[in-house]
């Protein structure tokens, strides 16, 4: 029988992959998948490494997906919509049990790009 989180995992892993030539992957592997920018942060605590862009986690208890760019943009914040916003833990992460439906999907998609697109703005990419 399938495991629900590695279905869940490899599901959320494709929301990032047509960002993912233009960030830099520091982690490919069956439990965790990581992007950040391929240029320096602006900040001086990333001490010239690239900034977090987000992530898919497989843990114990459910799959994360991890994406910055909510965590500095509240009005994309303010664009989630209720049925993810239950899956919401702090401020830029979301957990799962099972994969997410296909409106979940489609509106983690539409985040991800519209944080990718803030990113590109700000030229932190």
């Amino acid at each position: 029988m399938p495991n629900p989180f590695h279905d869940a995992f490899a599901n959320l892993k494709l929301v990032f992959q047509p960002h993912a030539e233009n960030l830099k992957v520091i982690a490919d592997t069956a439990s965790e998948y990581t992007l950040i920018s391929k240029t320096p942060s602006p900040f001086p605590q990333h001490k010239g490494k690239g900034m977090y862009f987000g992530s898919v986690r497989l843990g114990k208890a459910y799959v994360s997906f991890h994406l910055m760019p909510l965590y500095m943009n509240s009005a994309l914040t303010r664009s989630i919509s209720p049925t993810l916003k239950k899956r919401m833990q702090g401020k830029s992460c979301f957990n799962f049990k099972n994969s997410p439906e296909p409106e979940l999907l489609a509106e983690l998609r539409r985040l991800t790009d519209s944080g990718f697109q803030q990113f590109r703005q700000k030229r932190w990419l």
